[in-house]
């Protein structure tokens, strides 16, 4: 199962032309699938039933996996037997009548405002990589940036003056993003005062630098265990990941006022159903101005 995984990938690279990201993301859906597959005692592809298939997505749907995660892992091993097809390796593609699981609605992890702010005063930055890290959380808040956009900040992707930043997003498309005021500041102090000590005398275009190697980017995984580790020493129980400060920036900002399309274009959705996910906040908003201004909201009929 494993050699054809491989194959698969490399078909995705060469002739595909998907994006590594993709490639690492199929790869780690797959290995779920092929483990699923070795428990039910099922290691040829050419055994696997439609029942089967609809039992992986069922197993993952009672691990507690979010919908999109399933769509997603679900995409994967679509892609994959279609692979298999077009190679002759299996007679028939078994997921070919399937059609892509309902999104069961499941509303996005949020912070409150209280607990963004504890989250980002958790670390010490009277060391440097306190700092730092003060930096990327200001940075993932203040945009509602994803992870891998963040990651993949140069220093010239920064506009102090101006205050806004340009990130590659899905699709390696490029958005402009404004970035307030506090966040700069924070930004400014790392790339002034801890960022040449990272360097080591090394030359390098990333924003954000890792401290074991000299001028190295920060990788994603890194950061995840990072924002992990702020939210415990904060006392957050709620399960935090980078992603949750991108709900909680969209949230927020919906709840303020903002615009559905403005959120849009900030987080960088080709769709706005995409970012509709955000729309039961507005809800609550215009339902508790109407509370407060309507003179008849207090009469119930």
């Amino acid at each position: 199962m494993q050699e054809l995984i491989d194959r698969f990938i490399d078909y995705l690279s060469i002739e595909a032309g998907l994006a590594e990201n993709t490639q690492l993301a199929y790869r780690a859906d797959l290995r779920k699938y092929a483990a699923f597959l070795a428990r039910e005692h099922v290691e040829d592809p050419t055994r696997v039933t439609t029942t089967l298939v609809l039992g992986f997505l069922m197993r993952l749907k009672d691990q507690g996996y979010a919908a999109t995660s399933i769509a997603r892992m679900f995409a994967a091993v679509k892609m994959f037997y279609r692979f298999l097809a077009l190679e002759g390796l299996v007679e028939r593609n078994v997921t070919q009548a399937l059609d892509s699981p309902r999104l069961w609605k499941r509303l996005p992890h949020v912070l409150s405002p209280d607990e963004v702010e504890r989250l980002l005063e958790a670390p010490d930055t009277s060391k440097p990589l306190g700092l730092r890290d003060r930096a990327i959380l200001e940075t993932l808040y203040a945009t509602g940036a994803r992870v891998s956009e963040v990651c993949g900040l140069d220093v010239d992707s920064i506009h102090f003056d101006y205050g806004y930043l340009r990130c590659i997003g899905k699709g390696n498309k490029e958005r402009v993003v404004p970035v307030g005021r506090t966040a700069l500041g924070w930004v400014r102090r790392y790339v002034d005062e801890v960022r040449p000590g990272l360097l080591k005398g090394h030359a390098a275009a990333a924003l954000f630098v890792s401290a074991r190697r000299r001028g190295g980017r920060l990788r994603r995984e890194t950061v995840w265990a990072m924002v992990r580790k702020y939210a415990r020493l904060a006392g957050i129980r709620k399960k935090v990941s980078p992603h949750t400060l991108r709900h909680s920036f969209a949230t927020h900002l919906l709840s303020a006022g903002a615009d559905l399309r403005s959120v849009q274009e900030m987080l960088g959705h080709a769709d706005i159903g995409t970012t509709q996910i955000y729309t039961h906040v507005e809800a609550k908003r215009l339902k508790a101005l109407h509370a407060r201004f309507h003179p008849l909201s207090l009469i119930h009929i």
